[in-house]
């Protein structure tokens, strides 16, 4: 979606607040002894307090208004009975619908008390999504913002999930472009467009590059169980550059 007017951002800052403040809500709600599904229904009563609705469950008949996932599950986890325990990496994704416009967010988050080492690999998780976000520039290539996670990741010793990508949003979930890589691709020649509606969303992960499908045919989860955390955020590029629509 290129964006064309007034009214169309303003209804979009409006779901993309929604979305922000209902990650935040279940950030903060967090903790040991709740089971996923739990979690869920809180999401789940936040959005339909404003009138919106789950955009995975409109989209794609997902069994859950948010995607959680519990490590080593990184993306797409089925809210359930799951109880959440100390020591969890938590994925948390919020996306939904209202009046006819998409918004997406997500976060990981460690539940106390965690190592060192994944503390920093959360910290670095928004981090390396940052380094995306301040590429974005009208007239520049759509693998600049790759190129800038790549060279985060690899200079602080991480992987970047290369089946997940991050995609144009706006009046669908998943719009054009369909794919955006969070990693370089020397032979992506797209450009980004002045009013261009995208998320940025890289995976980084302690030594992972992919991700496997479960057999419940959603969640994901990298092959040797290695961590990975998702920082996202919905954003429009501007000529004063990204403007960041999924804050709280």
């Amino acid at each position: 979606m290129t964006i064309e007017n007034e009214e169309q951002l303003e209804k979009l800052r409006i779901i993309g607040r929604l979305v922000a403040r209902t990650l935040t809500a279940m950030g903060e709600a967090l903790e040991p002894g709740m089971t996923t599904k739990e979690l869920d229904d809180l999401g789940r009563a936040l959005l339909e307090k404003e009138g919106a609705r789950s955009a995975p469950e409109l989209t794609y008949d997902f069994p859950g208004a948010t995607c959680i996932s519990v490590g080593p599950d990184c993306a797409h986890g089925i809210p359930d009975e799951t109880v959440i325990k100390a020591g969890d990496l938590i994925n948390i994704d919020v996306s939904a619908e209202l009046d006819g416009f998409f918004g997406d967010t997500g976060a990981s988050f460690a539940v106390p008390p965690t190592s060192p080492r994944i503390e920093r690999l959360c910290e670095d998780g928004r981090r390396a999504m940052w380094a995306g976000i301040r590429a974005v520039k009208p007239g520049a290539r759509l693998n600049e913002i790759g190129r800038s996670i790549e060279t985060f990741a690899k200079k602080n010793g991480y992987s970047l999930i290369r089946n997940l990508a991050s995609h144009g949003i706006g009046r669908s979930l998943h719009d054009e472009p369909s794919e955006i890589p969070t990693w370089y691709e020397k032979h992506d020649r797209r450009r980004i467009t002045e009013g261009l509606v995208f998320t940025i969303e890289p995976f980084l992960s302690l030594g992972a590059d992919h991700v496997e499908e479960m057999d419940d045919g959603w969640t994901l989860r990298p092959p040797l169980h290695q961590a990975a955390v998702q920082y996202e955020h919905t954003l429009v590029a501007t000529r004063r550059g990204p403007l960041i629509l999924t804050l709280a």
